[in-house]
């Protein structure tokens, strides 16, 4: 009689180990077990590549595995963002986005990618501190004055940027229809090139980079009229753009995406962990020393945030008159 339940359980303890066998074989290992790949769509130096590389070796000991990055210029960042976007969805390949992807979102149509379908939300990292500059010899001493300067000179006024389409191109037209100024744009090759030409007095205006522009204004050879969106504690008394102008938002964000598809889980754990990197006091110390924003977001957050920068851009590139084929 004492048989029988021996058998019974032998037979369902059987039974369930050939059921879990099978399960164990098949489950996923945790996700990292390989490289991960972060393709920058920028040059060495800039906002994206310097986020990246103070975030990646801290997210490189957090999972174990090297993160790895790599620089794509090219074709303002379509080269990198189509590498991201037909890359296998498993978390392995991520894009670092600068404001300059919703920009050519909102300027270009015909894409090789759909800059919103394409791509999912992993995280934003924050945004930079922009600043409105002139040259000392101009001879205006706030950002009001030269509004002034610069009404009295309708289609006399020159403004830099880093080449047409590029977001210092679409922040210094956002600041001229705000102010209602008519003046001419002169495209450079980069940021540092089109602020020399405003030291030098051949451009009369520019909206670059705090973080670019800070030396040649700590030495007193720019002149800071506004930054852009808040005050900095790096320059108190400095008005804020919005404070002069009504109408002038915020930069786009610096962001973190992966391509469509890429499991929830995975998305969830990357930015749980960015998150927790940019809050670290020695990170977060050096992203305030250059002025920069911090606001982590999860993925869902992100994906809002990509829709509402291009849409902020494509009503900009509108505005302007502007669009590229």
């Amino acid at each position: 009689m004492d048989r029988l339940p021996a058998m019974i359980a032998a037979t369902l303890a059987a039974t369930l180990l050939a059921t879990v066998l099978p399960l164990a074989a098949h489950a996923q290992p945790t996700y990292p077990t390989k490289p991960i790949r972060l393709i920058v769509g920028n040059t060495a130096g800039g906002t994206p590549d310097t986020l990246a590389r103070m975030i990646g070796p801290r997210l490189s000991e957090a999972f174990g595995q090297p993160v790895i990055i790599e620089n794509r210029p090219g074709a303002s960042g379509v080269l990198a963002a189509n590498l991201v976007a037909k890359a296998t969805p498993d978390g392995y390949t991520l894009l670092a986005v600068a404001p300059g992807f919703a920009v050519t979102a909102a300027l270009q149509p015909n894409l090789p990618y759909d800059s919103i379908k394409d791509f999912a939300g992993v995280t934003s990292i924050g945004f930079s501190t922009n600043a409105l500059i002139v040259a000392p010899s101009l001879g205006v001493k706030s950002a009001r004055d030269f509004i002034a300067y610069g009404l009295a000179r309708p289609g006399k006024i020159l403004f830099g940027s880093a080449g047409a389409g590029s977001v210092t191109h679409l922040n210094a037209e956002r600041f001229r229809l705000a102010a209602g100024i008519k003046a001419v744009h002169v495209g450079f090759r980069g940021q540092p090139e089109f602020i020399i030409e405003i030291v030098a007095g051949r451009v009369h205006y520019g909206v670059a980079g705090l973080g670019p522009a800070l030396p040649l204004i700590k030495d007193g050879r720019l002149l800071l009229l506004a930054v852009n969106p808040t005050r900095t504690p790096l320059f108190p008394d400095v008005p804020a753009i919005a404070e002069v102008l009504s109408g002038v938002g915020r930069d786009g964000s610096q962001m973190w995406l992966a391509p469509a598809g890429t499991p929830r889980t995975i998305l969830q754990q990357l930015s749980r962990e960015v998150a927790r990197i940019v809050n670290l006091p020695d990170v977060k110390e050096r992203l305030q020393a250059i002025s920069f924003h911090v606001a982590p977001s999860t993925p869902e957050e992100t994906d809002r945030l990509l829709r509402t920068d291009v849409a902020t851009f494509n009503k900009l590139v509108m505005d302007a008159g502007l669009r590229f084929k």
